[in-house]
């Protein structure tokens, strides 16, 4: 494949050596690898919500291995400080001067562990990164690279000692995705796999090797902005976007930056799937993951048992897609 002839064909050919690649140390979450490639694909970030022990880590580790991205770790506790994440310019008495010390947000994907176990002061030390990839510090801005991706992990939130996530910092991520137990089969195969290592194993251990790099990335980023999106699918995003407001069912709806999200992710999942054009089934299968973070159930929603994603199914059954 040649960084400068990438079609969608090639985009779905390298996406599925990718998942090939990370099958070899993460086992099943085919529909998280999915969600972490459409987010690749149109610069988006992604939240990971689930228990312990779910591959979380290992996942995020892996994928960026598989795709060539530069990887950084933050591990989020209730005492980590906004210059812990970004750095700050320490006084060196050698030189009588200030140097710059980057913080572990300057790297490609960074894995933002247990994001919800650190007081919103700190976590909004994230916002600037991943809305403008840039940092600052003192006063000076500093790029990040153009493909600064965060996946983020957190605890559910019924669990004790975590700070839910604002709602402009839920809004950076472009999904969030619900990371299950495994079926029984995978946890059989997870068991057999992993069950004579008493620590969790680097991907490279289990032969895990890049499969991309920057430049083959970037010529499929190129591509997927080049997907067609008829007129009658701009409609029907619109239509699902703007049924989100005014439901008895929902405090808030989403914002019109969540329709211009949906049709990027879009346009990336029908690259994935060797298409150069949107169809509604792209919109419908991510509209729950995009949405179900920037809605917030009205208060006798929740009484009466109501989730965010019932409401979601419902709006998309509701609004009929174009033929």
């Amino acid at each position: 494949m040649g960084e400068d002839t990438v079609t969608v064909d090639d985009v779905r050919d390298l996406a599925q050596t990718i998942r090939q690649e990370i099958g070899k140390a993460v086992v099943g979450q085919e529909a998280t690898v999915d969600i972490l490639l459409v987010a690749l694909f149109s610069g988006g970030h992604v939240l990971l919500e689930g228990p312990p022990g779910t591959a979380k880590t290992l996942l995020a580790r892996t994928f960026a291995r598989v795709v060539g991205l530069d990887f950084g770790r933050i591990q989020f506790t209730p005492d980590l400080m906004p210059g812990d994440i970004i750095g700050a310019n320490l006084f060196n008495f050698q030189t009588s001067s200030f140097t710059l010390t980057r913080g572990p947000i300057f790297t490609d994907l960074l894995l933002a562990d247990e994001i919800n176990r650190t007081p919103p002061k700190t976590q909004a030390a994230l916002l600037e990164a991943m809305q403008e990839r840039t940092v600052t510090i003192d006063g000076e801005s500093l790029p990040l690279g153009a493909r600064f991706m965060v996946v983020a992990t957190q605890n559910p939130i019924e669990q004790q000692g975590v700070y839910p996530l604002p709602e402009a910092q839920l809004d950076r991520f472009l999904f969030k995705q619900t990371v299950d137990y495994p079926s029984a089969a995978e946890e059989r195969r997870i068991i057999a796999a992993h069950g004579a290592h008493q620590q969790a194993m680097a991907p490279e251990k289990w032969g895990v090797v890049a499969r991309a790099d920057a430049g083959v990335i970037e010529a499929g980023v190129a591509t997927v902005a080049g997907v067609r999106l008829a007129d009658e699918v701009i409609d029907y995003i619109a239509a699902l976007i703007r049924g989100t407001r005014g439901v008895a069912d929902l405090e808030s709806g989403a914002s019109p930056r969540a329709g211009a999200m949906l049709a990027g992710a879009a346009r990336a999942r029908a690259a994935l799937d060797g298409r150069d054009f949107v169809i509604p089934d792209d919109v419908k299968a991510l509209a729950p993951a995009l949405l179900r973070h920037r809605l917030i159930l009205s208060p006798a929603a929740e009484i009466d048992g109501r989730t965010v994603e019932d409401v979601v199914t419902n709006i998309i059954e509701t609004i009929e897609a174009p033929r």
